[in-house]
């Protein structure tokens, strides 16, 4: 069956009928990838019912991360899967439910995410942990949890795969239950063009700073990275009352747009003569409180690492590190006060913790507008992504 009529470019819901669609394989537009780094397809694919614990959301809005770029360039080998469908960031409604499914109905607004929350683990039930035993991240997965098959197919049949619990590329997706957010009005006064950076960039790098790190007022912040995860570790220190935010990148235009959502200094390691943690050392007496490593880098790493204090700096890891190459620490410079920890999704558990963290963001506590440069319409998606490939962009909106 094709798709009804879309929502407008505004998020509007008018003339959505999704009764028309329920328990029908959907006909719809997905850009689809068929080989590493090969060129994204915006065809008409199919997707399925949702099954058993399942969800069928129509897309409003979905964006690029930079995960999105990394898994498309194929550079982890064992990720690969093709044909896929990617992306993991985006705003929706729900279409239809399969059996079992009470957490949401058709019309919810909700947002996808590649972290997902069952409730029922141990881990779910850990304060201590956001992750889940069945729907964590997991970059190598290309099936749904329950059946182990895909609810996507070409026209002819061929079955594509999913990315992330999300696969979010397409005008329509079908995810677990654990893995949607419902959003009721109380719950925020945000757009759905804002709702959808909920679902992965600013949720990490906030979550980072409040959760993982809990930076306090009257500390020092050195951010490796300025993309939309260093920019929102930003907005997230600067709203604890950080005294010193620190940017390093080496692209000297994302220093203007840094300074906006609460950087107060600059460094570009290609302008310096020697090492980034000499010079963060020199400027904080003796290191910062918190780093945050949001590059993928083992090297970015190790300067992340050397520029916190001696006795109780902490380096927090948010970027997607792809390559086989192990953390450049040896274990006694941990002898010396100084720690590192991992952060999945900004410690936040989706499903429990988001509507609070959408209220907040709301109320201006953080600042999401500043987050959104481009929007364009879906066909162009290669167009966005070139946007981000030479750093134009934070976060492009794709809308249908």
């Amino acid at each position: 069956m094709a798709c009804p009529a879309m929502a407008n470019g505004n998020g509007s819901l008018k003339n959505l009928k999704l009764n028309d669609t329920k328990g029908k394989t959907i006909t719809c537009k997905a850009a689809v990838v068929y080989g590493p780094g090969e060129p994204f397809v915006v065809e008409n694919i199919l997707v399925h019912p949702p099954q058993k614990m399942e969800v069928r959301i129509k897309i409003l809005y979905t964006s690029i991360c930079h995960t999105d770029l990394s898994a498309w360039r194929g550079v982890n080998e064992a990720q690969r899967a093709y044909p896929r469908i990617f992306g993991h960031e985006a705003s929706g409604i729900v279409e239809s439910v399969g059996e079992g499914v009470s957490e949401v109905e058709e019309g919810d607004i909700v947002v996808p995410i590649f972290n997902g929350e069952c409730g029922e683990c141990s881990m779910c039930k850990c304060e201590k942990t956001n992750l889940c035993e069945r729907f964590g991240v997991d970059a190598t997965k290309k099936v749904m949890e329950g059946d182990g098959t895909t609810r996507f197919s070409t026209v002819n049949g061929k079955p594509i795969f999913h990315f992330l619990n999300t696969s979010t590329f397409s005008e329509y997706t079908v995810v677990d239950s654990a893995c949607v957010v419902k959003f009721l009005d109380s719950d925020h006064s945000l757009s759905h063009k804002n709702l959808t950076l909920l679902s992965c960039g600013v949720s990490t790098g906030v979550g980072g700073a409040w959760n993982t790190a809990n930076v306090h007022s009257g500390s020092t912040v050195a951010i490796f990275g300025l993309g939309v995860v260093g920019l929102a570790v930003a907005e997230g220190a600067r709203a604890r009352g950080a005294s010193k935010i620190i940017g390093v990148d080496i692209n000297p235009d994302k220093f203007i747009k840094a300074q906006t959502m609460g950087v107060t200094d600059f460094i570009n390691p290609d302008d310096e003569e020697k090492p980034v943690y000499e010079r963060i050392r020199e400027i904080t007496d003796g290191g910062v409180h918190y780093s945050f490593e949001c590059t993928g880098n083992v090297d970015v790493l190790r300067d992340a690492f050397l520029s916190s204090h001696e006795g109780w700096g902490l380096t927090v890891i948010l970027g997607v590190h792809a390559s086989p190459k192990l953390l450049p620490i040896h274990p006694m410079e941990l002898l010396d006060g100084r720690n590192i920890v991992g952060c999945v999704f900004g410690g936040f558990k989706g499903r429990s913790q988001l509507p609070h963290f959408a209220k907040e963001c709301g109320q201006g506590v953080v600042k999401l507008d500043n987050f959104i440069t481009h929007e364009l319409p879906f066909e162009e998606i290669d167009k966005a992504f070139d946007l981000l490939i030479t750093g134009k962009s934070l976060r492009c909106l794709l809308h249908f």
